[in-house]
Parts: structure tokens; sequence; C-alpha cells
């Protein structure tokens, strides 16, 4: 009776489903397959195709703008890992301080809250005014710093927009995970001589991992598409394009819609790719449960 019940819900997930997963279909597979096709064809804008195979894939993997390519991906590489670590352990800093202001944690979340709300152009463009040669941030550093005007200052602030917008959302979900922690557990490693720092080691980290790795697998995907905040401080000079910015450069403002489409397959693959690697390492730890632990 009971095996019968379960695949009575089973069939009824699906269905419920099913009206999701087409749209999902129609919504997200078909542009994949109609870019993938676009890809392999020649176009301008006469409407003039030309069937090249894998020649636009090859043109930016080993051919003329393989130089550019990888200089892109580098850069992208670049973002992910600086402002996704720095993002890391300034959003751990906030969920920490939030957790334990007490009566004081609704307010005070909101503010930090504030930069996460503001859209991702608006807060670049309010930075690209702060970050001028004769703006607030060089007046309070007392240097006058270029800060779009040479690769290194170019790219930390690039970094420096991102961590600054984004810190707020880790802190927020590291929160979530304080706060599932019961606090028996802190009051029995106490009463076993464990330090604070015992206690953040043993008892916090291992079980505020999940949200962590959570919020790492977010900022990863999400990094890896950059392209806002480099499109409107930097339009991708001095050493800042990402692959999504030189995907729009070619696909958009060179007019090469095949081209634009391959770049983009490509950046699709590399984030899916990097995706499944980051789930193979740590999904089971963020998706496990009480049942399917393996």
């Amino acid at each position: 009776m009971a095996v019968t019940m379960q695949t009575a819900e089973r069939r009824l997930g699906r269905r419920l489903l099913l009206p999701t997963t087409v749209l999902l279909v129609l919504m997200v597979g078909y542009p994949i397959v109609w870019a993938l096709r676009l890809s392999l064809y020649s176009d301008s804008i006469t409407g003039a195709t030309r069937f090249l195979g894998l020649d636009n894939y090859t043109r930016a993997l080993w051919g003329a703008d393989a130089e550019r390519f990888w200089s892109a991906a580098w850069n992208t590489a670049l973002f992910t890992v600086t402002a996704g670590g720095l993002e890391l352990v300034i959003g751990v800093a906030m969920a920490l301080v939030m957790h334990h202001l007490g009566a004081f944690r609704g307010p005070v979340r909101a503010m930090i809250l504030v930069p996460w709300a503001i859209p991702t152009a608006v807060a670049a463009v309010l930075w690209q005014w702060m970050l001028t040669p004769n703006g607030i941030v060089n007046d309070l550093l007392g240097r006058q710093i270029l800060w779009t005007g040479e690769t290194t200052a170019a790219r930390a602030a690039i970094v420096l927009v991102d961590v600054w917008k984004t810190a707020p959302f880790v802190g927020l979900l590291v929160l979530a995970g304080l706060q599932l922690i019961p606090k028996e557990l802190y009051e029995s490693a106490k009463m076993d001589g464990a330090g604070a720092l015992r206690r953040f080691t043993s008892v916090t980290l291992p079980l505020v991992a999940p949200a962590i790795l959570v919020a790492m697998l977010f900022r990863i995907l999400d990094l890896m598409r950059l392209y806002d905040t480099p499109a409107i401080l930097t339009n991708g000079a001095n050493g800042t394009t990402t692959l999504s910015l030189f995907t729009y450069q070619e696909a958009i403002d060179q007019v090469r819609f095949g081209y634009g489409s391959a770049l983009s397959t490509l950046t699709f693959m590399l984030v899916f790719g990097v995706a499944l690697l980051v789930i193979r390492g740590c999904g089971v730890k963020v998706f496990e449960t009480g049942e399917g632990r393996r």
C-alpha cells in the first residue's frame, strides 16, 4: 500500500512539473539551440549567410582572435578569484557580526543590504563618479589615482565595486546558515573547555559550510558572466575585458552575429563546466538530504 502511494505521488509530481519543464525548454533550450546553429554561419545585417562550420570557434580559440579571447578569459578568471574570495571573507565576517548583534540585527542587516539592493548599472555609474581623478575616493586617500587609466588600478576598481555591492548578499546567505545552528552545541563545546576559536572551527564552520558553499557557487557563476561593471567603468579598456564584454563587442558593436554566437557558446560551455566541477566537488554537502547522504 505504501509503495502504491509513493508511486502515485511520484506520478503527480511529474505531472505538476511538466508545465514548468516545457516552459524551461522553450525559454532556455530554444535560444541555446538557435545560438549553436547561428555560430556555424557567417551572417551580416543584410541577411546573407554562409556556412562556416567550426571556423568561428577556431578563430577564437587559436586563430586571429585567440590572444583577445584568452586575455578576456584570463581577466574573467582573475575577477572571479579575487572578487569572489574577498566577497566570501567579508560576507562571512558580516554574517558573524550580524549574528551576534541581538536586538540590533534587523536595522543593521537592512543597512548592510542597501548596496546589494542597488541595481548593478546604477552602482557602477555611482562608483564611476566617485573614482574620477577629482572624486571623493582620491580626496579620502589624498592621492591622485587614475582608477580607469591603467591596468592594475582599473582591475582593482572593478573588484572594489563588485565586492562593495555583492558581499552583503554572501553575508545574508551565511547568516541564514548561522541561525540554524542550535545554541546547545555551543554550550556543550564551552562546557568541554573549547575556546572561542575552537568553537568557531569545530562547531560554526562545519555547520555553516553548506551555506558558504552555496554562496560560493552563486558568486563563481555570476562573476564568470561579469559584464555590466567593466562595461560601464572602463568599457573593457586597460586589461578589463571579460568574456561577456568581449562577446557583446563582437556581436553587437561589430555586428558579427555568427562569431558573437560562437563566443557566447564558448562562454556558456565554460560556465557550465565550472558549475559541474563545483557541484561535483561540494554538491554532496550542499544538496544532500537526510535520506540520501552518500
